[in-house]
C-alpha cells in the first residue's frame, strides 16, 4: 500500500475528524504527498540529444516527510558522514522524554525539541570533559526521532559518538577503554536535572507527576556505519516504510512493526483517518533541523578533524561536493535526456 493513495481516499474523512486540530505544517505535508509527481507539483521538459524525443515529466513534491522523495539528500548525507568516520569504536547514546512530558512537547515542539538538543549536548560535553571519563572534547551527530516502532508519539534523540576525544591543550587523542563510554543511569539523571531547569526557564507549565527515573542508554555499535544507515532511514521520507503498510480494507489500515522489547513482528489495525493522523503527528515544525553535528564533527571544525586524522594516521577520502543525481532515460533510445525547462502550478494552495 502506498501512502499517497490512502491520502487521496481518506483525506476528507481525516479533515472531518482531525482537521480542526491539525497545524499548517501537517496539512501541507498531506497535500504535498497527495500532489507528488503530478502536474500540481510542477513539471520539467526533458529532451533526448540523440533522437530528439521530448516530453514533460512531473516533479516530486520535495517534502521531507514524503515516503518517495529526497532519496538523493539521504545518500548525500550518508556520503558526508561516512567521510568523517574514524578507525575507533562508535557509541550510540539515546535520550528519551518521559511519557508525562510528551503532551507538552507536542504542543510546543520547537521549544521542547530545541531544548532537548541543547541539553543533550551539554550533558555529553560535561561527561566527556570530566577527567574520570575522557578529559577531552568529543564529536557528536544527533538526530531527533519522534516515533516509537508502533508509530506512537515518543520524542527521543539518538547521538552517534566516536570512541574518544581530542585534548586541545596537548593536541592528544584520548581513546576509550574496553568499549565503554558513559553510564546510562548517570546520563539519565543528569539529563533530567538539566532539562527540567531549562524547561522551567521558558515559563511553560510542567506536569506534577514527573517520574524520578528517566531513560538514557549508551552502547557500543561497532565501526559506526551501520548506525549511520539506521539513523538515515528516518532522516527524510517519513516515519514508516510503505512496505510495512500491509492492508487497507473497509476503512481500516493495517501496518506491521517490530516490538522494541521482544523483537517480535506485530500488526496494528486502525481507522484510515486515524492512521493519517498518526503519520502527521511526526511532521516537524517548518525549518526545524532534525540532524545536527557538534564538537569536532561540526562543519566548522575541519581543522580539528584534520588534526585528529593525522594523530590516528587515517586518510579520509574526499567526498564530491555534490552527488550526481540520476539521469532521465529516453523511453525510445535509452540515452540520457537533458532537462530543458520547468513549469509550475502557481495557483497551488499553500
Amino acid at each position: 500500500m502506498d501512502i499517497k493513495s490512502l491520502i487521496n481516499k481518506y483525506f476528507d474523512l481525516y479533515m472531518i475528524r482531525h482537521g480542526g486540530n491539525a497545524i499548517p505544517e501537517q496539512l501541507r505535508a498531506l497535500r504535498d504527498i497527495q500532489q507528488c509527481r503530478t502536474p500540481q507539483s510542477g513539471e520539467l521538459y526533458a529532451r533526448c540529444p540523440d533522437c530528439q524525443h521530448g516530453e514533460w515529466r512531473p516533479l516530486s513534491c520535495g517534502n521531507r516527510h514524503c515516503p518517495t522523495c529526497l532519496n538523493h539528500q539521504t545518500s548525500s548525507w550518508l556520503d558526508k558522514q561516512q567521510a568523517k568516520l574514524m578507525p575507533v569504536p562508535y557509541f550510540l547514546a539515546t535520550f528519551t522524554l518521559p511519557y508525562e512530558l510528551r503532551y507538552l512537547a507536542y504542543g510546543h515542539q520547537k521549544t521542547v525539541y530545541s531544548l532537548m538538543f541543547k541539553c543533550v549536548a551539554e550533558v555529553l560535553r560535561s561527561f566527556a570533559a570530566n577527567p574520570k571519563h575522557l578529559g577531552a572534547e568529543i564529536g557528536m551527530t544527533m538526530i531527533l526521532h519522534t516515533h516509537a516502532r508502533d508509530l506512537s508519539f515518543h520524542p527521543h534523540i539518538h547521538v552517534l559518538i566516536p570512541g574518544g576525544g581530542i585534548d586541545k591543550r596537548f593536541g592528544k587523542w584520548r581513546k576509550v577503554k574496553n568499549d565503554y563510554l558513559f553510564n546510562g543511569f548517570a546520563l539519565a539523571k543528569t539529563f533530567r536535572g538539566k532539562f527540567l531547569d531549562m524547561l522551567k526557564s521558558t515559563g511553560l507549565s510542567l506536569p506534577q507527576n514527573l517520574p524520578e527515573k528517566w531513560v538514557a542508554h549508551c552502547e557500543c555499535v561497532g565501526n559506526g556505519f551501520p548506525a549511520l544507515k539506521y539513523l538515515a532511514r528516518y532522516l527524510y521520507r517519513g516515519v514508516i516504510s510503505e512496505k510495512n503498510i500491509v492492508a487497507s480494507h473497509n476503512g481500516n489500515v493495517t501496518f506491521k512493526y517490530r516490538d522494541s522489547r521482544t523483537d517480535e513482528l506485530r500488526y496494528s489495525t486502525v481507522k484510515a483517518e486515524d492512521f493519517l493522523n498518526i503519520l502527521v503527528k511526526h511532521v516537524l515544525p517548518r525549518g526545524f533541523r532534525r540532524v545536527r553535528d557538534y564538537g569536532f564533527l561540526h562543519a566548522n571544525a575541519r581543522k580539528i578533524r584534520t588534526l585528529i586524522q593525522l594523530i590516528l594516521h587515517v586518510f579520509t577520502p574526499i567526498v564530491p561536493k555534490q552527488r550526481q543525481r540520476p539521469k532521465y532515460s529516453c523511453p525510445k533510445c535509452k540515452a540520457a535526456m537533458l532537462v530543458i525547462r520547468f513549469r509550475f502550478d502557481y495557483g497551488r494552495s499553500g
